[in-house]
């Protein structure tokens, strides 16, 4: 008989902060209360409820150490949160911070463009992407195949696709609130 072998939970060693609730609730836990912050997982784009340490300071966008070594100001990661459960302030500094950590990851989502493949025979992944079309993914593979991508200056000025940075993390944030039914970034 075969032994199964556990597949080990992938967790979170980096996140953004989106909001920091100095005295919050905590919606994952009931009853919990503290220091919160509502944050965005770097690798695998989970919106995430933090505890904080007492007095701890946090500036929206900034990249907190939330694994197992490495917390300086985080205590513990309560849990996920669903896109609803976000505060306003929240949901709104959500597409400036997707793409600040787009950028901050660039060769990682440059990859993308280098790697997308056809969803269905109808439809390219690439096509996905808000702001790229039918042209625009053929001019992507077209210049891909020749040579990948390096950056997203290289997928500019090769392909003409102004600031991909941003075209990615609109999508992350449909993908994120729940409006996309294939998604290309986000865990589920």
């Amino acid at each position: 008989m075969a032994e199964s072998i556990p597949i080990p939970k992938k967790y979170e060693e980096y996140a953004y902060v989106l909001d920091f609730i100095p005295r919050g609730k905590s919606v994952v836990i009931k009853g919990r209360e503290g220091p919160l912050v509502q944050a965005l997982g770097e690798e695998r784009l989970t919106l995430l409820e933090i505890l904080a340490m007492n007095g701890a300071k946090f500036e929206v966008g900034e990249r907190v150490g939330i694994g197992k070594e490495g917390r300086i100001k985080v205590i513990s990661v309560l849990g996920r949160l669903n896109y609803e459960e976000l505060t306003n302030e929240a949901k709104r500094e959500l597409p400036t911070v997707i793409e600040k950590m787009v950028r901050t990851n660039e060769s990682r989502y440059v990859a993308y463009f280098n790697e997308l493949q056809p969803v269905t025979p109808r439809l390219h992944a690439l096509e996905l992407i808000p702001g790229i079309g039918k042209t625009f993914m053929f001019q992507i593979i077209n210049a891909r195949s020749r040579k990948p991508f390096e950056s997203f200056e290289d997928i500019t000025s090769r392909v003409g696709l102004r600031e991909p940075a941003k075209l990615i993390a609109k999508r992350i944030a449909e993908e994120i609130a729940g409006g996309s039914r294939i998604n290309l970034f986000v865990k589920k």
